[in-house]
Order: structure tokens, then sequence, then C-alpha cells
């Protein structure tokens, strides 16, 4: 049988054989594939004082032309004047308008170009001019004033400040943003110029703000919302109709959107195009699950191991309130707890329901506690705000068997009617390092068993970060009080102990208090606690960290007599980490009464 050319079986030889000659080829004609890489043309040498330097090296046409081939002598010449030129630009945004610069070419194995440079005195601002038009220009209530003031006094390019085109857009930039934090969302530059006299070496800077017409938001415009109640999103964002348009606000609002509960996000815009006198505040949000189980495990120096076990239902059926509870199983402190909250109504106020079964155990005495509670509440931005009735009863086990009366341990029950203030004014209110807080409770009501009467419970606490030089100082103080006849059977719950990771280091968790018979400590009607530590954040090659290194003191005392307060002293040193999610410590301190040193172990900052 002969092949013919138009065969299979001849073209199926024909296409073995290609790819056969094609694989022998395949090293060679790669090989000729891939020339060596080319040389630069010419050596780029910058001689400039400090930053200059590294300006011109990173930013210079030069570094471009180094990888064309083959330049010529034409072409290199024509680069030697590009080049001035190019420098003297690159000079003109760092402050420096009359340098002197010289490219010259040297020869070598290979073309050196060198661009030699003495930037002479750098121009600095001699005058700043700030205007306003448009509605702020004709205001002159109060806010009007101080948002004008702060924009001019906040300019961040003064006089006598070294003139940039870096420092020049930053400080342009700030000043809009200001003007378009409150009030003016639409507003603008309407004029700008920096007026450089490079003979005198100084720049007059001048701008004019637009600020348009003032915006008030208008109705709120909601979408993604089918599992809730509607009305849920307007009660927590707290943007009334009408107010004045406020970027923190609107930030707030979203926060508080987001760290509800209700949604996994929530994203808030308001037009700047829109009619300012109503303008519509646009939010979309995403609905978090209507119940989930949150697992949850950790350690904490008082309470030892823990692990929890926290459930949320969102809506209840027919009642729509929210319900979380939570189980903690713990050495010394497990409880079982459930909170049951309505949604807020239009001022921010709800309703809440809680119940909660403990067990406190504190090496000496054991105390089982019950409570119910049912009030209203507020959470403001910095404000909170707490009415509640209280049914609470102890019940307080002596394992050593040591003959005490209900009123040394606190076994008893009483109802009680209770008024929560807490004020929050820090600049960070998970991990703050300035401003401070104050709270204070107020409660009285009447003991259950026993002798029956009437009583008052005070408690005062203050907290307060104070910056100075590259550290601060934390300062906090506490008070409470308990006033009652001696006969009267007030619970454990509602009397006082100290000592712990919280309160004073260098002591184990509810350690101060009464002493009483057989090396027990029983709570007391009055408490004192104060607190000074020194913290200082770490640097590393002058570079701020995460971590901080303190030092600190503190003192606790609790006593049934004001005269008999002790303060039983606490001094240690400690590691903080300000993680994303709050600060974490670790610390080490020495309880002077005690004689003996403690490890604590604190995530989080609650006040």
């Amino acid at each position: 049988m002969i092949a013919t050319p138009t065969s299979p079986l001849l073209r199926l030889l024909t296409v073995l054989a290609i790819v056969l000659a094609w694989g022998g080829l395949a090293p060679a004609w790669g090989q000729v594939a891939s020339p060596p890489p080319a040389r630069p043309s010419f050596d780029l040498v910058v001689r400039a004082p400090g930053e200059l330097r590294t300006l011109l090296e990173d930013h210079l046409e030069l570094r471009r032309y180094r990888e064309v081939p083959d330049l010529d002598d034409a072409e290199i010449a024509r680069l030697l004047v590009l080049a001035g030129k190019d420098a003297r630009e690159l000079l003109a945004t760092q402050g420096y308008f009359r340098p002197q610069v010289r490219v010259t070419r040297e020869e070598g194995a290979r073309t050196t170009l060198v661009v030699t440079v003495e930037p002479g005195e750098r121009t600095k601002v001699s005058d700043v001019q700030i205007d306003f038009e448009g509605d702020l220009a004709n205001r002159s209530d109060p806010e009007a004033v101080a948002q004008r003031e702060a924009i001019r006094g906040g300019w961040a390019l003064p006089a006598g400040q070294p003139f940039t085109q870096a420092g020049w857009d930053r400080a342009k930039a700030l000043a809009t943003r200001q003007l378009t934090a409150r009030r003016y969302l639409a507003g603008r530059i309407s004029y700008s110029l920096a007026d450089v006299d490079a003979a005198d070496g100084t720049a007059k800077l001048g701008l004019k703000l637009d600020s348009g017409a003032l915006f008030r938001l208008g109705p709120m415009q909601v979408s993604g919302v089918e599992r809730y109640d509607p009305r849920l999103v307007p009660r927590l964002a707290r943007l009334p109709e009408g107010s004045e348009y406020d970027r923190e606000k609107i930030v707030r609002a979203q926060l508080r959107l987001a760290g509800s509960g209700y949604f996994d996000s929530a994203f808030l815009f308001v037009d700047p195009a829109s009619d300012p006198r109503h303008a519509p505040v646009q939010v979309t949000v995403r609905e978090a699950p209507l119940q989930k189980v949150v697992l949850g495990a950790g350690f904490t120096t008082d309470g030892g191991p823990r692990a929890t076990l926290e459930h949320t239902h969102n809506r209840l059926p027919w009642l729509g309130w929210r319900a979380v509870t939570r189980l903690q199983a713990e050495q010394k402190n497990p409880f079982a707890q459930s909170e049951w909250t309505a949604i807020p109504d239009e001022d921010g106020w709800r309703w809440s329901v809680l119940g909660r079964l403990d067990r406190l155990d504190d090496g000496r005495l054991v105390t089982y506690g019950q409570r119910l509670r049912t009030g209203r509440f507020q959470n403001g931005d910095a404000i909170d705000r707490n009415f509640y009735l209280q049914y609470e009863r102890a019940r307080v086990t002596n394992p050593r068997e040591v003959p005490l009366t209900a009123a040394d341990t606190g076994d008893g029950s009483a109802l009680t009617a209770n008024y929560v203030w807490t004020g929050r004014y820090f600049d960070d209110p998970r991990s703050p390092s300035r401003g401070h807080g104050f709270g204070f409770e107020l409660g009285g009501g009447m003991t259950l068993e026993g002798e029956r009467g009437p009583f008052q419970r005070s408690i005062v606490r203050w907290l307060g970060y104070h910056p100075f030089a590259r550290s601060r100082l934390q300062v906090r103080a506490e008070a409470g009080a308990v006033f009652a006849r001696d006969n009267l059977n007030v619970p454990a719950t509602q009397l006082f102990r100290t000592g712990g990771d919280t309160t004073v280091r260098g002591y184990s968790y509810l350690d101060i208090g009464v002493p009483l018979p057989g090396d027990l400590v029983g709570p007391g009607r009055y408490m004192t606690v104060a607190s000074l530590e020194w913290q200082r954040p770490i640097y590393r090659n002058e570079v701020l960290t995460a971590f901080e290194h303190t030092l600190f003191v503190d003192a606790g005392a609790v006593a049934n007599q004001p005269g008999e307060l002790n303060p039983k002293v606490g001094v240690g040193t400690g590691i903080r980490w300000r993680s994303p999610v709050g600060p974490l410590e670790a610390a080490i301190a020495y309880g002077v009464d005690q004689r003996r040193w403690r490890l604590h172990l604190t995530a989080g900052f609650v006040f």
C-alpha cells in the first residue's frame, strides 16, 4: 500500500516529524528568544543634601531614559538640558525656588551623568489669608463664628513654616474637610493662590472657601429592613429630621446601627447634590440573623478558666423584644442570666427585665444570689441613664463553719429602687488615652428578712487620663456607702468588698473587706478605692508600637464604720497591648499588707 499525500497515515507521520523536530530545536530556540538584559545607557549620580537626594533619585526623568538603548551624543546633550529643568521643578515642590543645579557628563567605562544641587534658602510662608463666602460668611451666630475660627486656627501651613507643594495641598484639603464636616456638606474651595517671591524666599497664601447653603437633614430613606421592626433604624440612628448636618453624628449613627446586634452592617449617605433644606439620609443595612449562639472560653486571674454560652433572640414572638441569655461556667463565679429588652422609643429609652442566678466563691464565703430587675434605660453617645426596681436575695454559707451572724455575712434580701448615671468623655471608647469618665449610683429600699427597715446605698466613681510628654497618668477613684441601722440584714450584694484585677492589684478577688473570725473576710458598708498609674507607650526606632509599660499604686479599704477604713496598698508594673479589640494587660503586683506577689491578667476597658 502506498501512502498518498492526503492519506491519514501520511498526515500523522508528518505531524510526528514536526513535533520531534521542534523538540530538538526548542532549547536552541529558547536561547535565541531570551536575549541578555540590556545594560543601562548611562550611570546616574545625584549630589544633593539628605532628603533632596532621595527625591531626585526617585523622580528625575533621567531614570527612565537610562533604559533606552543606543543613546547618541546629541540625545544625551538634550537630556542634560531637560534634567536641569526637571530638577528645578522637583525642588520647587519642596520650597526651593532658587537652587543652583548643574548637570554634567563624565566619561569613563560608561557615560555618567552627574546632577549637583545647592538648594539655597528654603521659601517660608509669610502670610495666610483665609476668607469665606456663602452662608457661613453671612452668619454671626456662635456656631458659625466658632467654625470659621476653627478653620483659621487649624490651618496646617501657618506663617513661618517652610512652603511645600504637598503641605499646601494638604492644608487646603484639611480646611475643606473642616468646612464640610458640619453644616456645609457641599462646601468647596472657590479660590486659592500661593504667591511665591523667589527673591525674598517668601510665599503669601490666599484661600477662599465657599460654604454654600446650610444643610438640614430630611427624611430617612431605609433599605434592607425585612425581618425587624422598621422603627428600629430611625430610633437607633437618632438623626431627627430638620437637624443640621454633622458628619460625626452620621458616623456615630452608623456605628450604633452596626453595633446594635440587629444589623451586620450599615451605611449612611447624604448626597451633597440634594436639596440642602431637607437632604434625605440614605440608609442601607444588612440584617443580622434572628437568632445566634456564641460559645466562648477565657481565663482571668480573678476567676480562673471560664466557658460561656450566649443565646440571642432578636425578636421574641408576639412581644417583639430582644432576649439575651447567658450561661457562665467558672470556678469562682458561675451564673445564669437572661435579659429581655424592648426596642427604643423615640427618645432612646427602653424597657428591660432581667433575671439572674449566681454563685460567688471567694475562697472563704460562698454567696448564692438571686436577682430580678425591671426598669428603663437610655444609652446615649456620652451619657447612660438607668432607672430600675430590683428584688435580690443573698444566701451566704460558711464552709469553715465559723459562728457568724447574718449581719456579718450579708445573708438577707431586699427590695430597692435605683438610678444609675454614667458619663464617658474619652477620646476612644475602647482604648482611651485622654479624657475622663464619671458615674454615680443612688439606691434605696427595704430589707425583707429579720428586722425590716429602710436603707440607702450610694456609689461615685471617676476615671481620668492626663497626657504629658510622651506618656500619661491614669487616675481612678471610687467610693461607696450604705446607710442603715446596725440591726438590719442588708444583702451582701448591696454591700462592698474589693481587691483583684480591676480594683486593687496585689490582692486576690474580693480579698479586701471586713475581717471576721476564722480568718474570713465579710462585706462592709463603706468602701474606698484609689489608683495612680503611669502609662508609657513603647517606641521602637522612634516608631510608636502597640505596647506600653505601666507602673501603678492601688489602694482600697472596706469597713462598717468610716473611721475604720484602713487602706491596703498594692504596687506593681505591667505590659499592656493596645489590641484592635481593646487593651490586654499582664501585670505583676505586690500586696504590701499580705507581703505577696500576684499576677494579674485583664482584657478590655469598661467604665
